[in-house]
C-alpha cells in the first residue's frame, strides 16, 4: 500500500490556526475553501523525506480539491478521539483521515464510498510466545487507540468475554503503542492490518497475531446535515477514481511494498545502519551532492546490492559497493570498483542517467521505480517489461502495472516474443521494493541533506568519480542496457 509508499518521516506537525476555530464552518461555496479534519499520522499525512506534504489521506484530498477548484485547509485533530466529534460540531466539510465506518458511526454521520479495507489486528512481540485467541490475552496489558473503530470493536468482544479489559490510549495513531510494544512496556496492541504492517519496518520484533473481526472499510465521513452537493461530488470523486485506476495507483504508492521484507530482514538492515552506514553515510551525502538523488535512496540501493561491502564481487563479475559492471565502471569514470567513494558516486550517477533515459512522460515516483529495476536488468529488458506491459493492456509508464509482468521476462512464452529476450525479471521487482522499504526505513531514522550552496554553484559536487577533472553525470551521448546487449537503447513503447 510510501512509495513510499513511500515512504514517511514522523514530524511535528504545527497546528492550523482553524484548528482552534470555535464557529461551524462556513459552506464551500460562500468561501472557496474546503477545510478537512485530519491527523499526522503515515498511513493519512505526514511531512515525508523530501519535506513535503504526503500520504494516502492527503493526496486523495489535494486530487477532490483540483476538481472542485478550490482551496484547502486542513485540521489536524490530535488525539484521534477529538476529531469525529469535530466534525459533529460542523468544524469541517469532511474528515478524511482513516477513519473506519462501524454501526455507531453510521448513526451519526454519513460516509462517501469506501477506499480501502482494512482488519483489526493483535501485534505481539516476537521475544514472548504468539497468543492463539483472545482467552490468551486476558489478564495482559492490552492497549488500543481511543475512539478507533479498533475501541469500539473491543466493546462488542466484551459481551462474550467478559473478563477481557484493555486500556485506550489517548494517541493520534497506534505509532507510540507499537513503539510501547517493542521497547516490552505493554503485552499487546490492536490496531489496523495497514498500520501495523508500516510499523513493522521499523520495529522488527513485532508480529500479527491474528485478526480481531473482519476487515472494516475505510472512508470519508460526512456530517449527517452537511452539504449535499459537496457529498455528491465526493461520491462520483470516488467512483472515478476507482474506475480510472487512480485509487489503485495510490494505493500501490503507499502500500505495495510493504510486506516484502521480514523480519529478520528489517532487523539485519537496523543493525548495518548502525554498524556500517556510519563508514559511508558521508560519502552517500557526497552522490546526493553529486547528483541530487536523496542519498537515502542511494544508500538503500547500496544496501540492497552488497549490504554495503566495498569489496562484494558477484559470480558474473559485477563489483563494489554499489554492483558496478566493468563496463559502466568505465563510463562512469570510475578507476577502481572496490574503493567504496568511487562505486557509490558511480552507482548514483548510473541511477541517474537511468532516470534521465527514460521518457520525459514518466513521473515521480514512478520514474525512480522503474530506473531501479533497470539498474538491476539494464533499459534494454525494461524496456521489453514495458513492451509487454503495453500489449496486455496496461500503462508502460507505471510500476503498479510494469512489476506484474517482471517475473513473466523468465518464461519462454513470453520472452521469446521480445527482442532482448530471457531475463530474470523476478530479481528486479524484488531489487526495486526492497529498495523502496529500506528507503522507508532510512527516511525514519536518517536526516535529509543539503548540499552548501557552494556545491550546487559548483555544478554537481564539481568534481568527476576518481577526484579527476569535473563532469557531468549523465554526458555520455549513449547508454548501453545494462544486460550488455549491442546497440544504444531505443524506446519504442509509444
Amino acid at each position: 500500500m510510501r512509495s513510499v509508499y513511500s515512504i514517511f518521516v514522523m514530524l511535528p506537525l504545527v497546528c492550523d490556526p482553524g484548528v482552534v476555530a470555535q464557529h461551524p464552518v462556513l459552506p464551500l461555496d460562500q468561501t472557496g475553501e474546503l477545510v478537512v479534519l485530519t491527523r499526522n499520522s503515515p498511513t493519512t499525512r505526514y511531512i515525508d523525506a523530501q519535506g513535503r506534504y504526503a500520504g494516502l489521506e492527503y493526496d486523495l484530498v489535494e486530487m477532490f480539491a483540483r476538481e472542485l477548484g478550490v482551496q484547502v485547509r486542513y485540521l489536524d485533530r490530535q488525539p484521534f478521539y477529538q476529531l469525529l466529534p469535530a466534525l459533529a460540531e460542523h468544524r469541517a466539510h469532511l474528515a478524511a483521515a482513516g477513519v473506519a465506518i462501524t454501526p455507531a458511526r453510521l448513526n451519526a454521520f454519513r460516509f462517501g464510498p469506501a477506499y480501502q479495507l482494512v482488519q483489526p489486528m493483535l501485534a505481539y512481540n516476537t521475544d514472548n510466545p504468539s497468543p492463539r485467541d483472545l482467552r490468551d490475552v486476558v489478564g495482559m496489558r492490552l492497549e488500543v487507540v481511543k475512539g478507533s473503530g479498533v475501541a469500539e470493536r473491543l466493546r462488542q468482544l466484551k459481551r462474550r468475554t467478559p473478563s477481557l479489559t484493555w486500556t485506550e490510549v489517548a494517541e493520534n495513531d497506534s505509532e507510540g503503542l507499537l513503539s510501547r510494544l517493542s521497547d516490552g512496556k505493554v503485552d499487546y496492541v490492536i490496531t489496523d492490518s495497514t498500520v501495523l504492517d508500516v510499523g513493522r519496518n521499523f520495529y522488527p520484533n513485532l508480529a500479527r497475531a491474528f485478526p480481531v473481526g473482519d476487515q472494516q472499510p475505510l472512508a470519508w465521513a460526512f456530517p449527517k446535515d452537511g452539504d449535499p452537493v459537496l457529498y455528491k461530488r465526493a461520491q462520483e470523486f470516488f467512483m472515478r477514481i476507482s474506475y480510472d485506476g487512480t485509487l489503485k495507483r495510490l494505493l500501490e504508492r503507499y502500500y505495495g511494498h510493504v510486506n516484502r521484507l521480514d523480519r529478520l530482514d528489517i532487523a539485519n538492515f537496523l543493525e548495518n545502519r548502525q554498524t556500517l552506514l556510519p563508514h559511508f553515510r558521508g560519502m552517500f551525502k557526497e552522490a546526493q551532492d553529486v547528483t541530487g538523488i536523496d542519498w537515502r535512496l542511494i544508500a538503500a540501493l547500496g544496501f540492497q546490492e552488497s549490504h554495503w561491502d566495498p569489496l562484494a564481487t558477484s559470480p558474473t563479475g559485477v563489483r563494489g559497493l554499489m554492483m558496478l559492471t566493468s563496463d559502466t565502471a568505465d563510463r562512469m569514470q570510475l578507476t577502481d570498483r572496490l574503493d567504496p567513494r568511487q562505486s557509490i558516486v558511480a552507482g548514483a550517477m548510473y541511477l541517474q542517467e537511468l532516470k534521465e533515459s527514460l521518457p520525459a512522460r514518466i513521473a515521480e515516483p514512478d520514474r525512480t521505480w522503474l530506473a531501479l529495476a533497470a539498474y538491476n536488468i539494464g533499459l534494454g529488458h525494461l524496456e521489453d517489461a514495458r513492451v509487454l506491459t503495453q500489449r496486455r493492456g496496461g500503462n508502460p509508464d507505471l510500476w503498479l502495472d510494469v512489476k506484474k509482468v517482471l517475473p513473466l521476462l523468465s518464461r519462454y512464452e513470453f520472452y521469446s516474443t521480445l527482442k532482448r529476450g530471457f531475463c530474470r525479471g523476478g530479481e528486479a521487482l524484488a531489487l526495486t521494493e526492497n529498495i523502496r522499504n529500506y528507503f522507508d526505513i532510512l527516511a525514519r531514522f536518517e536526516e535529509p541533506h543539503t548540499p552548501d550552496l557552494y556545491t550546487v554553484l559548483a555544478g554537481n559536487g564539481g568534481a568527476s568519480v576518481d577526484g579527476s577533472a569535473p563532469r557531468r553525470a549523465g554526458d555520455p551521448a549513449s547508454l548501453r542496457p545494462a544486460d550488455n546487449s549491442s546497440g544504444p537503447y531505443v524506446h519504442v513503447v509509444k
